[in-house]
């Protein structure tokens, strides 16, 4: 398992390199460090998000359950709706930005504890009524943020479209460090839990048998999941191409590559690798589309695309099973 770990972050680090260097001309002083914090944009919200996405199968005990798919990224566009319908465009704009990331950050952060304590409540530990019962609060998130949509000015509206999709090609600096601040301590935090994680992996009563209270350490794990993908998509924007909506195949991407990489049901190695495969698909992904294919489409469609396949292939396998 570590040759394996070592050959990905290997790869990943190609991956970094070209990103930085493919292309670069001109004043190298500017293209470096402009550069750099697109980079560092990608690995954060990369690791955090695969690690966050392996949290949640776990707890759900589902590999095809995301916190995107059970309605996540729908908050953040209704967080955003909200503020330039309360604040109008002008008085949106006129946020600082460090400000408004630590808005999104706690009013997802706590949204996404509120609708996974929902979505525990009304399933009861049934997983199809899970599932369903995420679907259909996505879609009252999502209806109530249409509602509001059309109850701003068309010029209010384009700005919430245009902020309302991942922008890794427009990063802003000064909200790296805060970015940082909060996934770095969630995942060592989420690092802290990995033994634990094991032992509820194993089912709700094994669990309980073994001396672990699922539900004291499924309340710790979903702390961890909201504050690492609210941070994430408070710094970017969520990976979602549009015509599903705000929903993202990426996480899904990301840990079933892991679970394909290092077959290995310890979580001291899937956390590592999901981090490092999140990270590599989207370093890797968008020095292709930057540097190859001149943005000739988003990233966030060909994770739409590939993530629906493996959507569709786990669900099959998990059928046939």
């Amino acid at each position: 398992m570590a040759r394996r770990l070592a050959i990905l972050g290997a790869v990943l680090a190609l991956a970094a390199a070209g990103y930085m260097l493919i292309g670069a001309r001109g004043n190298w002083g500017f293209v470096l460090p402009f550069r750099a914090a697109k980079l560092a944009a990608l690995l954060l919200v990369g690791a955090g998000l695969a690690v966050a996405t392996v949290m949640f199968q776990t707890i759900t005990a589902n590999r095809i359950l995301t916190p995107s798919l059970m309605g996540y990224d729908a908050l953040y566009v209704l967080v955003l709706t909200a503020l330039v319908h309360g604040l109008g465009a002008s008085g949106y704009a006129a946020l600082p930005p460090a400000l408004l990331f630590a808005l999104n950050l706690a009013a997802m952060s706590a949204l996404g504890l509120l609708l996974f304590a929902l979505l525990a409540r009304l399933a009861r530990g049934d997983l199809v009524r899970l599932v369903l019962t995420g679907i259909v609060l996505g879609l009252l998130i999502r209806a109530g943020t249409t509602f509001l949509q059309r109850m701003i000015d068309p010029s209010a509206f384009q700005m919430v479209q245009g902020i309302s999709y991942a922008r890794f090609t427009q990063v802003e600096p000064s909200l790296l460090g805060l970015a940082a601040l909060a996934i770095l301590p969630a995942l060592a935090l989420a690092w802290t839990l990995r033994h634990r994680l094991d032992v509820i992996s194993l089912g709700r009563d094994a669990a309980a048998g073994l001396g672990e209270p699922p539900a004291r350490l499924e309340r710790a794990a979903l702390a961890l999941i909201c504050v690492l993908v609210a941070a994430a998509t408070a710094l970017v924007g969520p990976l979602a191409s549009g015509s599903l909506g705000p929903t993202s195949f990426f996480g899904l991407i990301a840990a079933a590559f892991a679970h394909a990489i290092t077959p290995h049901a310890r979580h001291a190695v899937l956390m590592p690798c999901a981090a490092l495969t999140g990270a590599l698909i989207l370093v890797g992904g968008q020095t292709l589309m930057e540097r190859v294919l001149a943005l000739a489409t988003p990233l966030t469609v060909v994770i739409e695309f590939v993530g629906g396949v493996t959507f569709l292939i786990l669900l099959l396998k998990r059928r046939s099973a």
